[in-house]
């Protein structure tokens, strides 16, 4: 994502420095012009506003503790947008273990993927301090076309959660409606286009999302079902779904990223 959404900054005139583990993104983000720095603190100390698009809860934590991490370029007025799917309790941990450091902290979990990402068209469920918020809502203008602020920090997490859990249910459901209606000599391009104007129709029917790996599916639903747990709410679906997925990404060899140790 980082790459994609650097190119859109630049090209709205926002000045861009970053951060990547990846030799190879970096390499990729200094050709767009991106001011490539060793460390996050580094990229704080740049920028009045920095944006975290890593994978894991573990990641972030790096990003944010560890050795050159942002909170050693913590000052006031310095605000720090967590992009990234994270579940809501580690989002309120970090609220709590940034207070007092002048940090303003703000969700802004991004959806519709990569082709979005490329085309400026991602959706930004946020939350957080509003006038900050709003601040940077010029910022997120250059890579979504849909932004929304939605209650305080670790609300757009919690968006991002629920949006999730009716994705996969989704892909879950068209995979076995699909596969029973093909087995019973339906076409299946010709039943996607008629339930494409029905009760039946959903995102990830129209964009024939479970032709791609889905790398983030088991995780996501894993978050729900921990601040289930947690809250004590019964997902009896959500459960049923998460392995639903599991499965099919096995039928069909698609790998699942491991968070790092």
């Amino acid at each position: 994502m980082g790459c994609p959404m650097s190119r859109h900054l630049i090209a709205s005139g926002f000045s861009v420095s970053g951060c990547d583990p990846n030799e190879q993104a970096q390499a990729k983000a200094a050709a767009l012009g991106v001011n490539v720095l060793p460390t996050p603190a580094g990229v704080a100390r740049e920028s009045d506003a920095v944006m975290i698009v890593v994978g894991f809860d573990s990641d972030v934590e790096r990003a944010f503790f560890g050795a050159g991490g942002l909170i050693e370029a913590a000052r006031e007025g310095l605000i720090i947008g967590v992009g990234s799917t994270i579940s809501p309790s580690y989002a309120r941990e970090l609220g709590n273990r940034t207070e007092g450091t002048g940090i303003i902290l703000l969700d802004m979990p991004l959806t519709r993927g990569e082709a979005a990402a490329e085309a400026g068209q991602m959706l930004v469920l946020g939350g957080g301090d509003e006038t900050a918020f709003e601040a940077c809502r010029p910022a997120f203008d250059t890579f979504a076309s849909d932004v929304f602020h939605l209650g305080a920090f670790g609300a757009g997490q919690t968006a991002k959660m629920a949006n999730n859990m009716i994705l996969w249910a989704c892909i879950a459901a068209n995979e076995e409606a699909f596969g029973l209606a093909e087995k019973l000599g339906v076409n299946k391009e010709r039943l996607r286009t008629a339930l494409g104007h029905s009760s039946a129709q959903n995102w990830a029917m129209d964009r024939q999302i479970q032709d791609n790996p889905m790398p983030w599916a088991e995780k996501d639903m894993t978050i729900a079902l921990q601040e289930a747990d947690e809250t004590r709410i019964p997902l009896p679906l959500s459960m049923h779904v998460r392995e639903l997925i599991k499965a099919f990404k096995i039928r069909r060899n698609y790998p699942t990223p491991r968070a790092p140790k």
